[in-house]
């Protein structure tokens, strides 16, 4: 178990593997447990950097207020703390929001980003439809088991969800793993209500790949067409039929892609 203290705030890592460094960063409520189907692969061509943002997992938990900001100035000191001068970035969902202000506030540590299920937040922002937002907050007396079912159609195609129970059962097990508490969660989503880069992405001159599922429901694939358009240096990637947990749905293709553009972009 690793730890260091950045910002005040104790951060749980994980290093796998050798070779350039490659930092990923997590989305809303969710750890390290959720990279389990890209760890594996892409430790084989990089050092991989996985850490719980502050607020969850191993992580400290502190009671303030967050924002996607700090967030990035803990993954820019984490970086520091370990030695690492300039890293790869893959960040998901808010993970996203995350990467995009570490490259916008640290340039200098970042060589290129992969911005997956994510948005530059703000007026630009295609929002969740206001139904699906009502359900997927609708969370008060109900067991992180019952969040997740409930919510699992966010995550997953029909198709997916019936025809791969094993799949669903690992995913279902791996997500209760250091489950977020619900104040942590609240402090989290509040930080993403307030994520706004949408005026500074020309600030952000690395190359991009920019990875969307075309029927994710909470982060509407709009919203990756629109990076994708105002980014200088990027490029986009659908997946048809991917909702928001695309990178494990489509785990071969996603691994596949993130490597080439890496190694050969």
């Amino acid at each position: 178990m690793s730890i260091v203290t950045v910002n005040g705030c104790d951060l749980y890592y994980e290093i796998h593997g050798q070779g350039d460094p490659l930092v990923m960063i997590m989305g809303l409520r969710r750890n390290i447990a959720w990279w389990h189907l890209q760890i594996p692969f892409l430790a084989k061509h990089f050092q991989v950097i996985a850490f719980d943002n502050r607020g969850a997992g191993r992580s400290d938990k502190p009671a303030m207020a967050y924002s996607t900001r700090l967030f990035a100035d803990d993954t820019a000191a984490l970086m520091d703390a370990l030695g690492i001068e300039k890293a790869h970035i893959l960040g998901i969902s808010m993970g996203g929001y995350i990467a995009q202000e570490l490259t916008i506030n640290h340039p200098h540590k970042v060589t290129d980003l992969v911005l997956g299920c994510t948005s530059c937040g703000g007026e630009q922002a295609v929002p969740m439809h206001p139904d699906r937002l009502a359900q997927f907050m609708a969370n008060k007396g109900l067991t992180p088991e019952q969040i997740l079912q409930k919510d699992m159609d966010i995550y997953f195609s029909d198709g997916f969800i019936a025809g791969n129970p094993a799949a669903i059962a690992a995913f279902s097990d791996i997500s209760m793993r250091f489950y977020q508490p619900a104040e942590a969660f609240l402090r989290q989503y509040a930080a993403c209500q307030r994520h706004d880069t949408a005026a500074r992405l020309d600030r952000i001159v690395q190359p991009a790949l920019v990875m969307t599922g075309d029927d994710d429901p909470l982060v509407p694939a709009q919203n990756s067409f629109i990076l994708a358009e105002r980014l200088p240096a990027a490029r986009l990637s659908v997946f048809p039929k991917g909702r928001h947990c695309f990178f494990m749905e489509f785990a071969d293709r996603f691994n596949a892609e993130v490597v080439t553009f890496f190694e050969h972009r």
